[in-house]
């Protein structure tokens, strides 16, 4: 059987390290980079010149596009590595037919705003995309230690379990391994939330929490992902695995977490909008939380550290009185 031809959709620092690990295992991938100049620079220069700068690339190896379309529509495996906030848009072109047949991964780990729904629900509910052609990369991993060849682990979830399989052998390489697993509900729904947490860890450390806090912090932050996965999508799982209590602690305790990063800016006294344009970054945590309180409307299930990073994100509440609340709360 022919390898299928993949397609990475993004060109920040994870869809550059996807893209790294995939030519491990691949003759030729296919990229979108919504920006010509961007694919000019990346050709002469042999690497993203944005993110991830160190690594080289074979450009023999790489068919770059700036249409999303034309890049779908010469692919068989779709990999989705750009923020959350911007899919929408990014896929405003495209009708039903398009993904029609296209098994897809989503690497975003975030809930698209416009519609609150993760991003396997929007594709199954916008563009009719079945759930069997639907899956899930999460981690514990970040792009940056791949990048550095640092041995790294990632789970693939997909409830076609042949589908994840080819994926995960296709991933798999010298520092990395992945395993497979059918829960693409619990899967992505607890990295959108790890997200959440790690915005709050960054918040914690940047009012002057020490370790011993965000330890009790993130042992209560595994029951709340816990809670709320088992409402929005009950099936036997153990939270303890690595795609679940692995992410969120590789995120919340990670110097190179951009989540956590715009955490201990707001926590130092940054206000939202400053912090964000000095991240020159997208944290998926700011629009996850509020989505996560909006669907939460539905189920009212007990979540205070999401509810404290909402109040002070999206009420403006006083981050020092929030976590002093939050703290009153944990055990």
């Amino acid at each position: 059987m022919a390898s299928p031809r993949i397609a990475v959709i993004g060109s920040g620092s994870w869809a550059t390290a996807l893209a790294k690990l995939l030519l491990n295992n691949t003759a030729k991938i296919n990229w979108f980079i919504r920006k010509p100049e961007d694919i000019a620079l990346f050709k002469e220069f042999k690497n993203n010149p944005k993110y991830l700068s160190s690594v080289d690339f074979d450009i023999s190896k790489i068919s770059f596009f700036d249409s999303v379309s034309a890049c779908i529509q010469n692919s068989d495996y779709l990999i989705l590595a750009i923020p959350s906030a911007f899919l929408h848009t990014s896929f405003s072109g495209l009708k039903e037919n398009d993904l029609k047949d296209k098994i897809i991964f989503s690497a975003i780990k975030g809930i698209v705003p416009e519609h609150n729904l993760i991003v396997g629900e929007y594709l199954n509910s916008v563009y009719n995309v079945p759930l069997q052609n639907i899956g899930v990369i999460t981690g514990p991993c970040h792009a940056e230690e791949v990048a550095m060849e640092k041995l790294s682990y990632l789970t693939i979830a997909s409830q076609n379990t042949a589908n994840a399989t080819t994926l995960s052998e296709l991933l798999n390489c010298r520092y990395l391994r992945s395993s497979v697993s059918d829960d693409i509900y619990g899967t992505e729904y607890s990295a959108v939330l790890k997200n959440v947490i790690a915005v709050a860890g960054g918040i914690c450390h940047g009012l002057g929490y020490g370790d011993n806090f965000l330890a009790v912090l993130i042992s209560n932050a595994i029951q709340e992902i816990k809670r709320f996965v088992d409402a929005v999508h009950p099936i036997d799982r153990d939270i303890n695995a690595s795609a679940y209590l692995g992410d969120l602690l590789v995120t919340a305790y990670s110097q190179f977490s951009r989540n956590r990063m715009f955490g201990t800016m707001l926590g130092k006294g940054y206000g939202v909008k400053r912090a964000q344009l000095e991240m020159n970054m997208v944290a998926e945590g700011y629009y996850a939380v509020k989505c996560v309180y909006e669907i939460n409307k539905n189920y009212n299930i007990h979540m205070p550290i999401t509810n404290a990073v909402y109040n002070i994100i999206y009420k403006n509440q006083d981050a020092k009185k929030e976590i002093i609340e939050l703290s009153n709360l944990l055990s």
